[in-house]
This record gives C-alpha cells, structure tokens and sequence, in this order.
C-alpha cells in the first residue's frame, strides 16, 4: 500500500445519492476522483475519446458542438448490446487509465475513487482497498432518478436492470452509508467513515 495512495472506491445504484456522499467526503478533506465526470470530459467539444466514437458510430452521435450526443448514443447503446460493448470498448480504457493517473497525483490523506458501475467491473474492485456502497431502497432510487432526469418509471427500471442488484452491492461493501435517511444521519455516517479512512491510510502508508 505504501506504494500509491489508500483508495476508497464508491459506489451504488442510479439514484442512490453517490454524488452527495463524494461531495461530503470531499468538503472534509479526501480527493475525488469521479470516472462520471472523466467520461464527460472525454466526451465534451474536443474530448480525446471524441474521434474514435465518431469513426466507430457516426457524425449521428455528435452534437452540434461537437461534444457527444449522449440522447443518441444512449438510444444506439439500449437498442443493440453490440454497440454498447463498442461503446464501453472505446471509453473504459480511457476512463481507467486517466482515473489512475489522478489517484495517484492525489494530494490528500487518501482517495475516493468513484465508479458507478465498480461491482459490475473487476478491473476497479482490485484497485481499491476498501468498497463502500451507498445504499437506499429501490422505490427511493425510482423516485429521485424520475424527478430529477424526466425518465419514467419504465426507462428508470431498466437502467437498474442492466446494474448489479442491491443485494449484491451489499454483499460485496466493506462499509454502507445508508441514504434513505435524513441528511445530519447522512453526513454523521460520512464524517464516521472518514474517520476511519484517515486512520487506515495512515497506518497502510507506514506497513
């Protein structure tokens, strides 16, 4: 461990609230890396994934900036599982390459290393030392995805469908921060968890 930075990957389900808990650890002094916001600068105006989507799938995914069309691409990708493996194929390599590079330039008692899709993908569970899940009941997660994207509940259910179930994520989580809750419960259990984060990176980089 002495040889790169404590790494706390978070996860959980679409809705589940992984963004207000990353920002809670942030505010109390971790580094953030988000592969969400990774692949939406490699896919904005000039993005380096930009090329290849366009050489793999057309100038239909492209919008009038130039950035990627993500209504088009995300239609393509539902309709045929080919084109979402050669979506994936173009995008996580470079999504994985520059999430490393920022945990490793982090400056911070350790990292939290953002992946929405962590337990559905090996390659990310091997490069963290501790998992943490945010966890909320999956009527909860229909709600808020309903309310704050305009996707019905039918569109919400299948984007679940295509993640690992809840029980899943659970099974595998060293740590949960359950946000079905109040906020002052939320950032109670977050300020804990620090806690225990500092102590595990402190004690990892002297081992």
């Amino acid at each position: 461990m002495s040889s790169g930075p404590f790494v706390v990957g978070l996860t959980g389900g679409i809705g589940s609230g992984k963004s207000a808990v990353a920002d809670r650890f942030a505010t109390l002094g971790a580094a953030v890396v988000d592969t969400d916001r990774i692949a939406h600068a490699l896919t904005a105006p000039e993005g380096a994934a930009m090329p290849a989507l366009r050489a793999a799938f057309g100038e239909g995914i492209v919008a009038a900036d130039g950035a990627l069309n993500r209504a088009a691409m995300r239609a393509l990708a539902f309709e045929d599982a080919s084109v979402r493996k050669r979506l994936e194929a173009i995008l996580h390599p470079l999504i994985r390459d520059e999430s490393a590079r920022q945990c490793a330039v982090a400056v911070a008692p350790y990292v939290v290393l953002v992946v929405p899709l962590l337990i559905e993908s090996g390659t990310y569970r091997e490069r963290v030392q501790r998992l943490c899940v945010v966890d909320c009941p999956e009527a909860l997660q229909v709600e808020r995805v309903m309310c704050r994207s305009g996707l019905d509940e039918r569109q919400v259910r299948a984007i679940m469908a295509a993640q690992a179930t809840r029980a899943a994520r659970l099974a595998a989580a060293d740590d949960v921060v359950d946000n079905a809750g109040s906020l002052e419960a939320l950032q109670a259990r977050v300020a804990a968890l620090h806690g225990e984060y500092v102590q595990c990176a402190a004690r990892g980089r002297v081992l």
